[in-house]
């Protein structure tokens, strides 16, 4: 089992020190919340979609390191990602935690730092918060455009 030292690295504490894309969107697409009930952490997002990517983001945090952590990577690279690759982004986070998979690559490497969290499971639900926040707007999203089609078509 990794040291706790591994979980609460240098680098964590400096990712979770620049969470980017803090505060709230007046008139975003959909909003979500989640909430660890083991930590009492919460996220919440605002997020806004154009031409298939997101074009907006904010987030409001009150998370532990861990979660922080996740945020600071997610509120860096969120804008202009498409929701098919935030949704598999989460699922490789799921699958890091949960089933020994290989952490996110490319410009997502930085989420690899928490792979030592996967021993930990009562963390996993801090990383994953603004994961699950993210899948949750964005369905919301769909679920919307999808409404619009219905009432659009005779």
């Amino acid at each position: 089992m990794p040291d706790l030292d591994d979980i609460y690295s240098a680098r964590i504490l400096e990712l979770a020190g620049a969470i980017s894309h803090t505060g709230r969107i007046p008139h975003a697409d959909a909003t979500a919340t989640a909430h660890s009930k083991l930590c009492g952490s919460t996220v919440i997002i605002d997020l806004s979609v154009a031409g298939g990517k997101v074009s907006e983001f904010a987030q409001v945090v009150k998370a532990c390191l861990l979660g922080q952590s996740a945020c600071s990577v997610v509120g860096r690279e969120i804008v202009g990602t498409t929701a098919s690759e935030l949704r598999l982004i989460g699922a490789q986070m799921r699958a890091m935690l949960k089933a020994n998979g290989a952490p996110p690559a490319g410009r997502w490497a930085d989420l690899a730092v928490l792979e030592p969290v996967r021993a930990y499971k009562g963390r996993h639900a801090s990383v994953l918060l603004v994961f699950d926040a993210v899948e949750n707007a964005l369905n919301q999203i769909d679920a919307k455009r999808q409404s619009h089609l219905s009432v659009a078509q005779p």
